[in-house]
């Protein structure tokens, strides 16, 4: 990665997710949680929750992930005007995220021009070009999921290596909204439907979709 050649200052950004619902035990009742049947769910917690007991209140623990934006300590009008649209970008694709998802990360986000589009790293890594287009929440969530694993991670390789998704939960998830025949493909990197990969797969229930998938691709291993 080339240098950049002003001084640079780093702005730790934190989206905050909503409010996890609290379950509440009720007395002399053993509850067993193995997750809330939803049209489609969210990504389940690291680790399993015991039954409840008597008077107990359990909160599913969430993790979020943050991003820091290292900008110029004295920017000029291009890096500050791509600063203000990254950070609407970002800020939009990581609410979605922590709004849909249990999944954490830490990222550092870089406006470097020559990178012809954007690209995102497992070392949580996102560089974004000069290119505009590029500077919005379908490619912040796109690249956000490369630092998560698509594509770049070892589990990536084992399960989607052969050109389909073979883990179980993603699987089941696209079926669910595609119907029994529905697979999710992979290929460079990337997968298809609901990889974000271009702007015309882009729609708020698209973007939801790509969420609840990386998740799930994260429970199956990824």
């Amino acid at each position: 990665m080339t240098p950049l050649s002003t001084p640079q200052r780093a702005e730790r950004r934190t989206v905050k997710r909503r409010p996890r619902a609290l379950v509440t035990g009720l007395a002399a009742v053993a509850l067993s949680w193995p997750g809330v049947a939803l049209a489609a769910p969210p990504a389940a917690p690291a680790t399993a929750l015991a039954p409840a007991s008597a008077s107990a209140s359990v909160e599913r623990a969430a993790a979020d992930i943050t991003w820091t934006l290292v900008r110029a300590s004295n920017p000029t009008a291009d890096q500050q005007d791509a600063y203000n649209r990254i950070t609407a970008a970002m800020n939009a694709a990581v609410s979605r995220y922590n709004n849909l998802s249990d999944l954490g990360k830490a990222i550092t986000v870089r406006y470097e021009p020559g990178v012809p589009t954007a690209d995102g790293n497992i070392n949580g890594t996102i560089r974004f070009g000069s290119n505009r287009g590029y500077m919005a929440e379908r490619t912040a969530l796109h690249e956000i999921s490369h630092t998560i694993g698509v594509g770049t991670s070892g589990g990536w390789s084992s399960l989607g290596g052969s050109g389909t998704w073979r883990g179980a939960q993603a699987t089941a998830l696209v079926k669910q909204y595609d119907g029994a025949n529905a697979t999710l493909s992979t290929g460079g990197g990337h997968f298809w439907p609901y990889g974000l990969n271009y702007d015309n797969e882009f729609s708020n229930t698209a973007a939801d979709r790509h969420v609840r998938i990386v998740a799930a691709m994260v429970r199956d291993g990824l």
